[in-house]
């Protein structure tokens, strides 16, 4: 419930706002005090110094008839304080004046010593909205465009680094391990005839040949004799 009493009673402002935009604010001169002869010369100067008038705007003059009235004078005779010269007069209080043009306008209370006692008043009317519209903040100082997303490119003459090779340059890769040290060689395989046993016969030296089969030196042995026997037969 208090909720919807607020949002009614902001509404409620801001229609009044608006129609005071549309069709002008009402100012009582001087506020509680009124119009009369101030304690302080410059008292309605320093009212109006705070304010912003429009056209539209109206200004009310409460004073009592018969005591005070409100003219309308030139610039001069507000200047010289000059109760003859006068555009418009109203004696019967309380006087509403509606500001119709842009520019200055000046009042004067007509009863003599009155305007020279502080009771006058200017005020300058503007054409246009009373509520300036605030002018946009400018930048953050020293602030900084967001960084871009990609790498900067390699300075121009740059080069990326090359890859380093798997072996260095001017070396060449080492031999593989061989299964013998260098110098050496390797020991003859074991003899066929006995395998599993090490030969007996050492370095530099042969082996005695195997000996002859008994019977076939003998064949060989006799053949020649054979042949020369039947040789000599045949002669004889």
């Amino acid at each position: 419930m208090g909720g919807k009493i607020s949002m009614a009673a902001f509404f409620v402002v801001l229609a009044a706002n608006v129609l005071q935009s549309t069709y002008g604010a009402t100012y009582k001169v001087g506020g509680s005090t009124g119009w009369r002869v101030p304690t302080n010369i410059d008292f309605y100067e320093d009212w109006a110094d705070d304010k912003v008038f429009v056209v539209g705007d109206a200004l009310v003059f409460n004073f009592t008839t018969g005591k005070h009235n409100v003219a309308v004078v030139t610039e001069a005779a507000y200047e010289a304080c000059n109760t003859t010269d006068t555009i418009t007069i109203i004696c019967d209080g309380p006087a509403r004046i509606t500001l119709n043009r842009t520019g200055n306008f000046y009042f004067i209370c007509a009863v003599p010593g009155h305007c020279s006692g502080g009771q006058k008043l200017r005020v300058e009317v503007r054409n246009g909205n009373r509520h300036a519209a605030a002018p946009a903040p400018g930048p953050m100082p020293n602030s900084k465009p967001p960084s871009a997303a990609t790498p900067s490119p390699t300075p121009h003459g740059t080069s990326s680094p090359p890859r380093p090779s798997a072996t260095p340059r001017g070396t060449s890769s080492p031999p593989p391990p061989s299964a013998t040290p260098p110098g050496t060689s390797s020991p003859p395989p074991p003899s066929a005839a006995t395998p599993g046993t090490p030969s007996a016969t050492g370095r530099g030296t042969s082996s005695p040949p195997p000996e002859a089969n008994s019977a076939s030196l003998l064949v060989a042995t006799l053949y020649p004799i054979l042949y020369l026997s039947i040789a000599l037969v045949l002669l004889c």
